[in-house]
């Protein structure tokens, strides 16, 4: 840590320890708790569901509150599909449907083995076929929704939201029924190797909590998995509960997801992932949340048996709007690092940039947006930016202030994808992205000389639901999110460090972005009356 990171942060101690109220009560060892009641619906064992659904197939994953004797079933109207477990005792299943009928409520049932049922039956609703002509979409976006309650949560300040405000939070959003959700990386905080796992993953408290992962061994089928269901399973399924299970979520991974913050210093380079962050990663998608549904133009080689990808994906509503979802961190390459012995430096691969390229200039979608897991426009100082921009030693944010093994690669690869939204001059070039904990909209006119008039590209920083008093972007690196200085770029709405979300409105001549805010001062009451505290309309280029 600089000396300027250092004396920010310990300003943010102060600064929060004596102005915060007391934060809620930590789960008791980290165990994941009981569902809590839903609108009347009864869970039975269910301990959580999240779907994930395409105009033809719902995906979901379920954990129960005990082991089961015997797989589950789903049943989807006159099919019944037994759950593949997927953890070691059979508390964790998926389900996969495929064939459905497009825009259709489809009831579901979950059935033990004898055919009973184990929880209410239930709604879901498939998404329009790819060539219907929806008149509206309403899309739920936020980030950052991880952070256990008792791990670095200690009343008089907090890093994580406490869980139950965070579930008020996303009731909140619900309550304005978006057809969609996008959750955008970050959903478990838990670092380990990085400069605060003294404080996380790897201190005394996190010890007593859930444990200590052993990384020389497997997650799946030892005591690490006893650990990770530990440590994660309060930030997932007992943040999510069943709230969710009639509305298509999409959960996209960031760093965090990986059980890192991302970092760079001669010691120490976090990114790419090591085996076990990658075996943590893909264990956690594999116990929790759907995989994305691939695109049927993603490159084979990204696409499982399955027909899923764990990083790569698209959602699709009709001809109305097409999402284009990639995780930036997973396979992230760096020239600059000597150790990797990168020949170039990207955050997606080649492949995958020619599909985003060759997908947003072929959609025939009235709305197309990029949500990368790394935001666009704004920089906070940190290492896996698309920005060079760092802190100088007098804590100004510079884009000449030579970042440390940051290559320029990542900034082309940047501009390259922005051109190619931008050049669809019938449609609002758009991204849509979390991370920075903060809330924001932005237009960039043009990147390092290259111009993206007249379509400038319009950038949304969807809000963050989990982030505490010391998570900040300015207590946590004494930086606010500021426009990179490599761009002409101008902010519409300046970025806000409150807790939040944002809903997208999309008809076929207009995008309404509504941005929500709270903070924990205005009282927990008033999340059940949040409304917009601003809405951006974007009339489509064209249509008049």
């Amino acid at each position: 840590m600089s000396r300027i990171e250092r004396r920010e942060f310990l300003k943010g101690l102060l600064a929060t320890a004596g102005s915060t109220a007391a934060g809620a009560a930590a789960l008791a060892c980290g165990a994941e708790p009981e569902p809590p009641p839903d609108d009347g619906w009864d869970a039975g064992p269910v301990a959580h569901l999240l779907p994930t659904a395409s105009h033809e197939r719902i995906r979901l994953k379920v954990s129960f509150t005990r082991p089961l004797e015997a797989p589950p079933v789903l049943a989807v109207g006159d099919a019944r599909l037994p759950g593949a477990q997927t953890d070691s005792r059979a508390r964790f299943f998926h389900f996969d449907a495929r064939g459905l009928p497009p825009a259709t409520s489809h009831t579901l049932r979950l059935l033990d083995s004898a055919g009973e049922p184990l929880c209410d039956a239930w709604p879901l609703r498939t998404l329009p076929a790819p060539d219907a002509e929806p008149e509206r979409l309403r899309l739920l976006a936020f980030t950052c929704a991880g952070g256990p309650d008792d791990l670095y949560n200690f009343g008089f300040f907090n890093a994580y939201l406490p869980i139950a405000h965070r579930q008020r939070l996303l009731a909140r959003a619900l309550s304005f029924a978006p057809d969609l959700a996008v959750a955008n990386g970050d959903h478990v905080y838990w670092d380990m190797k990085s400069r605060f796992g003294w404080a996380m993953g790897r201190s005394p408290r996190a010890w007593w909590t859930a444990g200590l992962f052993d990384r020389g061994v497997p997650v799946l089928g030892g005591d690490n998995e006893a650990v990770l269901q530990r440590a994660f399973g309060p930030q997932i399924a007992g943040l999510y509960g069943v709230r969710f299970r009639s509305l298509p979520t999409f959960f996209l991974q960031d760093d965090h997801d990986y059980g890192e913050n991302d970092e760079a210093s001669d010691a120490l380079r976090t990114f790419p992932p090591d085996p076990f962050m990658l075996d943590l990663a893909r264990t956690t998608q594999r116990l929790y949340y759907p995989e994305l549904l691939a695109d049927p133009d993603l490159p084979p080689a990204r696409v499982s048996a399955a027909g899923v990808s764990e990083s790569f994906g698209s959602l699709r509503f009709g001809r109305l709007f097409e999402a284009l979802l990639y995780d930036c961190r997973r396979f992230l390459t760096n020239a600059s690092d000597p150790a990797l012995g990168h020949r170039e430096s990207s955050f997606v691969p080649a492949d995958v940039e020619r599909w985003l390229c060759e997908r947003t200039q072929a959609s025939p979608c009235a709305h197309l947006a990029h949500m990368p897991s790394t935001p666009v426009l704004w920089s906070a100082g940190k290492w896996a930016e698309w920005y060079p921009d760092f802190q100088d030693e007098a804590g100004v944010l510079r884009p000449d202030a030579a970042k440390p093994y940051w290559p320029r690669g990542w900034g082309e690869q940047h501009d390259r994808l922005l051109a190619a939204a931008s050049s669809r001059r019938d449609r609002t070039a758009l991204f849509v992205s979390g991370d920075l904990h903060a809330t924001g909209v932005g237009r960039i006119r043009a990147s390092r000389g290259r111009s993206f008039d007249p379509n400038p590209v319009v950038s949304v920083l969807c809000g963050a639901v989990g982030t505490g008093e010391l998570g900040w972007p300015s207590r946590f690196r004494g930086q606010l999110p500021t426009p990179s200085g490599t761009l002409d770029a101008e902010e519409e709405v300046t970025p806000v460090e409150e807790n939040g979300f944002s809903l997208l409105d999309f008809t076929p001549g207009e995008l309404r972005i509504s941005l929500f805010r709270w903070t924990p001062e205005q009282g927990q009451d008033a999340i059940d009356r949040l409304e917009p505290w601003r809405v951006v309309r974007i009339p489509r280029p064209g249509v008049s």
